[in-house]
């Protein structure tokens, strides 16, 4: 017997006659995947999963605790029952509560297979239910947002704007972690919600933008392929994305590491690995030559804990999540292989933004330091770079969780400071490599700007020997050690002892 069959008669998929437990478990029945075979057949085809498959797929098995399964969409006044129930289960949108490795958690996933993953008006009433629910229970929330935005054909629903929809305000008041997950086509109201978590997950045929191509069309702005608009290709070098993935399996497996992350009980890590020895030869010999401060920091977390964010935009400051001997830390740090490590604007939005989510998410931040400063010059103010270097020095000061900040090489001007919170004694711990240098500048620039004068006297042979000389001067004077001596920082430390001590200060905390 047919599905559309067995609706319209009350049976079951076996074919027992429908009657109180019965016609629920029919009905049931036909919100899942196994009622649409040939819709997910040829999605499969494309090389995709269904919602209920990623939802699965993600939560501990048989923890799912479905809410809103049987609303249908709100188009009685132009279709009949058995369609809706039939092709638009959950009015497309599947959520519900469950445990992720052990975690509580709220779960939402939009149906691409139901109606493009359009926001329906009862959708949006599940949707705010659904972050009530998450907000009441104090559930951090993976919302899987693909669709393509809101539905104008939901006739039964008496509306003439419908901006009074509470689903975007009611997800962006929620104050627990928030992740969403983009692939495919993720277009308007979807792409708001996306947008306003606080982290993006990506595989790379996602394309996420603020309107579809048929709002752009009716605006008059041009005709558009959805593959044109906003493609992974311009949304992960701008900062939109935090993680590109490969696939919707990989994005499952970055999802439940970063909820993995929000469970602060640190187990038991052994901490003097021989691991911690490469830390001696980490730096090059001549401190000028820019080096990849990446694997210092998967050195000093614990083995495959790390998860990159937002890696392709402003390259020049790394920021991470990780576990540091077993506690859930975020990572920031300077890159010298990207503008030698300078803050630029970009770089500062970057941290400020981290950090935020560092403060909201109650991460303990370790900030391992290698700049010359912030970037300046006209150029570098253009783009804003008073605002959000002021905005990076706020979010570090204004920091309630613990902050431990290590100097690897270079430490100088503001925007060191900013990489310690406003200041040397702003983190609990600030502890330096024997080889690093703290000043209020670059060492040569500070010689030349200081002398100016009578280097300007000099033949261009004699300012050159000067400086070189003022500049061995001034460096040894800025050595680590000197700092410490005038208890400018807390203590210089073998890098081997980086991971200890981090741990140590993170334990007390």
């Amino acid at each position: 017997m047919s599905v559309r069959r067995d609706f319209e008669t009350g049976n079951q998929p076996d074919g027992e006659p429908a009657s109180g437990v019965s016609e629920v478990l029919a009905r049931r029945y036909l919100t899942t995947d196994a009622a649409r075979q040939a819709k997910v057949e040829a999605w499969h085809g494309k090389g995709r999963r269904t919602a209920r498959e990623n939802i699965a797929d993600l939560v501990d098995e048989g923890s799912f605790v479905e809410y809103g399964r049987f609303v249908t969409p709100a188009q009685e006044g132009t279709r009949g029952l058995m369609d809706l129930v039939l092709d638009g289960p959950a009015d497309g949108i599947i959520g519900g509560t469950a445990t992720i490795g052990a975690r509580a958690c709220a779960v939402l996933s939009y149906d691409y297979l139901v109606m493009a993953g359009t926001q329906g008006m009862r959708g949006h009433r599940k949707s705010d239910r659904l972050i009530e629910v998450a907000t009441r229970m104090s559930l951090p929330t993976v919302f899987f947002t693909e669709g393509g935005g809101g539905r104008p054909g939901d006739v039964d629903w008496p509306m003439v704007s419908a901006l009074d929809v509470g689903s975007f305000a009611l997800w962006g008041a929620l104050t627990m972690p928030r992740i969403a997950v983009v692939s495919g086509r993720c277009f308007a109201g979807n792409a708001v919600l996306a947008g306003s978590a606080d982290l993006r997950i990506a595989t790379p045929d996602a394309n996420l933008g603020m309107a579809g191509p048929a709002m752009i069309s009716g605006g008059g702005l041009g005709d558009f392929a959805p593959e044109e608009i906003g493609p992974v290709s311009d949304q992960e070098p701008n900062g939109v994305l935090d993680v590109v993935v490969d696939d919707e399996a990989d994005a499952v497996a970055v999802v439940k590491r970063i909820i993995g992350y929000l469970d602060q009980t640190a187990p038991t890590t052994v901490l003097d690995d021989r691991r911690q020895e490469s830390l001696r030869d980490a730096l090059p010999a001549n401190d000028r030559e820019a080096f990849d401060v990446c694997p210092v920091v998967e050195t000093i977390a614990d083995e495959d804990t790390v998860t990159w964010l937002r890696p392709a935009y402003a390259p020049e400051l790394v920021t991470a999540l990780a576990r540091i001997g077993g506690h859930p830390v975020g990572v920031v740090a300077n890159q010298s292989t990207h503008e030698a490590g300078a803050i630029t604007a970009n770089a500062s939005r970057k941290a400020a933004d981290f950090l935020e989510l560092c403060e909201r998410w109650r991460l303990p931040v370790v900030s391992l330091v290698d700049t010359p400063g912030f970037m300046v010059g006209p150029d570098a103010e253009r783009g804003g770079l008073v605002r959000e270097a002021s905005r990076m020095v706020n979010a570090g000061a204004r920091l309630t969780t613990p902050l431990i900040g290590i100097v690897l090489r270079r430490g100088y001007g503001l925007g060191a400071q900013a990489m310690l919170g406003g200041s040397t004694h702003r983190p609990l711990m600030t502890a330096a490599w024997p080889t690093a240098h703290l000043g209020p500048m670059g060492l040569e620039g500070a010689v030349r700007l200081g002398m100016a004068k009578q280097l300007a006297a000099m033949t261009p042979d004699e300012r050159e020997d000067v400086v070189h000389r003022a500049t061995a001067e001034m460096r040894d004077h800025a050595k680590a050690l000197n700092a410490a001596r005038h208890f400018e920082i807390d203590d210089v430390i073998d890098p081997v002892a980086t991971r200890a001590l981090i741990v140590a200060t993170i334990s007390r905390a």
